[in-house]
């Protein structure tokens, strides 16, 4: 299903900030691991002990990742005559596309001891963006968020036939992200812009004739809303 052309306005540190999500979830280790570390006289077996998670969500679960669309992203849209829509189980309200969140995994690590100390992955699966011209239509969907490298990954199909999977479509940057706020049983993170990707860019642009899909275009501010487990 695909929505008419948009009047809109303007996902994690990068998406990074997830972390914040896992810390209050579970504890910081073990008392086993704790004992071993401190009763060990061999600081070459302690530096080479694996370094444990400060926190972890195993399963993500339920609510979804808002875009606030960007008047850049949205005017550029006008300029080039695509219309954007929603595919699959995605949303267009309010001047945001909405792509709930189907699934996935963040574990968190001390900063000083794990590079990046966030990995996991955000997964938005059976829901996308679609952008059409004429007979031409391009849909991103699938959406994968990897708060380890800051980039959303997804497959990309031109008039219903695949062209990639698993691209490396856009890049999160959370210069902006906001504090977490938490409502009920919810967590919410919210601030981080979402741009093209280097990849994505040209690939539009060749598909729709045009090379005004300039690269870092500010496609809009996420919003990521979690439940959070008892």
């Amino acid at each position: 299903m695909r929505t008419n052309a948009l009047n809109i306005k303007r996902s994690i540190a990068g998406i990074a900030g997830i972390a914040l999500l896992a810390i209050p979830l579970t504890a910081c280790g073990s008392e086993d691991d704790t004992t071993s570390s401190s009763s060990s006289s061999s600081s070459s077996s302690e530096s080479s002990a694996k370094p444990q998670a400060v926190a972890a969500i195993d399963a993500l679960e339920g609510q979804d990742t808002r875009i606030a669309l960007d008047k850049g992203f949205t005017d550029a849209l006008t300029a080039l005559e695509l219309t954007p829509g929603v595919v699959g189980d995605a949303k267009l309200e309010g001047g945001s596309l909405i792509f709930p969140i189907t699934g996935g995994n963040v574990s968190v690590f001390e900063p000083d001891e794990v590079d990046p100390y966030v990995i996991g992955q955000i997964q938005h699966e059976g829901s996308g963006l679609s952008l059409t011209a004429g007979d031409t239509t391009v849909e991103l969907t699938n959406f994968n968020v990897d708060p380890g490298v800051s980039r959303v990954y997804g497959d990309v199909t031109v008039n219903g036939k695949v062209a990639v999977t698993s691209a490396f479509l856009f890049q999160l940057d959370g210069r902006t992200l906001e504090p977490l706020q938490t409502e009920g049983s919810t967590a919410i993170l919210e601030g981080t812009q979402v741009k093209i990707s280097p990849v994505a860019a040209p690939l539009l642009n060749e598909t729709f004739g045009t090379d005004k899909v300039t690269l870092d275009l500010l496609v809009g501010i996420a919003k990521i809303t979690v439940d959070v487990p008892a």
